[in-house]
């Protein structure tokens, strides 16, 4: 009886600590990126008793609980609106480096800029972790990133109809940029050489100063492949040189219409200098810097680790987990391999699923409630024998 009372009492220890396993995971039902944990039970050891006749019976001596066994699988992603929460769909946790340089995973994405413009967990200040283009471990950070240079036009693009039956024609406001993104007006001038040909003479200036002469031919109203580029070395005052190409190939044409002409240029790939407007991720987890001239510049990407066992990985709290039993991880980017894409403006939510938790929680309460009547039982038992012996 006293080894009924011993069995009964590791059933109440070892479902007291389930009931901690599913309070724990309840409570954590709303928490960004947590896994669910389940205890393992196992039975205790076994001992042979002797029995009438001769015969041996083993026994048991109860209720033994193992470790907790994480769920990783991946909990809904639920929009937030703020781009710097992310969530990874599919495999992979985002990496972390502590103040003192120790290495922390987590699901969590909550992530911002400090007032130092470095990538950080908003929980604990914590660096998130990046790769460079060499693939090597890197911090994410706003340094460099902060504004734009201008960028020289190397290509400006015209579209529209240079009426046929006029002899000259004035494209102003051809709006260019130099090396450094200070912006320049241009005007074309054509003339007409040959109404019957379609030929015409394109002469560039830069305000009164001619800076660049060419040949225009058109054949059936379209240009000529050969004549349809015009390139020339524009040199600014104070500035380099840099070559400039004036594209008619497409979408230009001549015509007969009047004196009307609607030829002008639609788009050039110059810039002027931008400031930083706004900062993101991609699916790839690259940083995307977008600034005010529209210019966009990708900087560092974020790392992913992934494990190979469940072994390899054990909850530390704060939403981030920790390599263990010295087995090692597997890191990358994201779309890489096994890891998963990365999305802005979302959090993974909790895998913890109320129904399985309240179907185990009857179950664990049920067998609490059976330990307790055994030992309830051995106890009569014994009071009983004590009453007989005292007889």
């Amino acid at each position: 009886m006293l080894d009924s009372i011993n069995v009964g009492t590791s059933g109440l220890l070892g479902y007291a600590k389930g009931l901690r396993v599913i309070a724990n995971n309840t409570a954590n039902l709303n928490t960004p990126g947590y896994k669910a944990a389940t205890l393992q039970f196992s039975d205790l050891f076994y001992a042979a008793s002797q029995g009438a006749g001769g015969g041996s019976a083993r026994l048991g001596y109860g209720l033994a609980t193992g470790a907790t066994q994480l769920d990783f699988r991946q909990g809904d992603l639920r929009q937030t609106g703020n781009d710097f929460d992310l969530g990874v769909d599919g495999e992979g946790l985002f990496v972390l480096q502590t103040s003192d340089g120790a290495t922390r995973y987590t699901r969590a994405g909550q992530f911002e800029f400090n007032q130092d413009g470095l990538f950080v967990n908003r929980g604990d200040g914590s660096k998130v972790m990046g790769i460079d283009a060499n693939g090597q471990a890197t911090d994410i950070k706003l340094d460099g990133l902060r504004s734009a240079p201008g960028k020289a036009t190397a290509l400006a693009r015209f579209t529209g109809n240079l009426s046929s039956t006029v002899t000259s024609h004035t494209v102003s406001a051809v709006k260019v940029n130099d090396a450094i993104g200070e912006e320049h007006n241009l005007s074309l001038k054509f003339t007409s050489t040959d109404t019957a040909t379609g030929a015409w003479s394109v002469e560039v200036l830069d305000g009164a100063t001619s800076i660049a002469t060419g040949q225009l031919q058109f054949d059936d109203g379209k240009p000529t492949a050969a004549t349809s580029k015009l390139q020339f070395s524009y040199q600014p005052a104070n500035r380099e040189a840099r070559e400039l190409t004036l594209d008619f190939s497409s979408d230009v044409t001549s015509f007969a219409s009047g004196n009307l002409s609607t030829l002008a240029m639609t788009a050039q790939d110059g810039l002027p200098p931008g400031n930083l407007v706004k900062v993101g991720f991609d699916a790839a987890g690259k940083l995307v810097a977008t600034y005010s001239n529209g210019d966009t510049v990708k900087g560092a990407r974020l790392q992913l680790a992934r494990f190979r066992t469940l072994d390899a990985v054990q909850a530390e709290g704060g939403n981030q987990f920790v390599q263990a039993n010295g087995l090692s991880w597997e890191t990358g980017g994201a779309g890489e391999g096994a890891f998963g894409a990365v999305r802005a403006g979302v959090l993974e939510i909790s895998n913890v699923d109320l129904s399985r938790e309240f179907s185990d929680l009857v179950v664990l309460q049920r067998g609490y409630q059976a330990s307790s009547q055994v030992l309830a039982t051995a106890n009569d038992m014994l009071q009983e024998l004590f009453r007989m012996k005292a007889k």
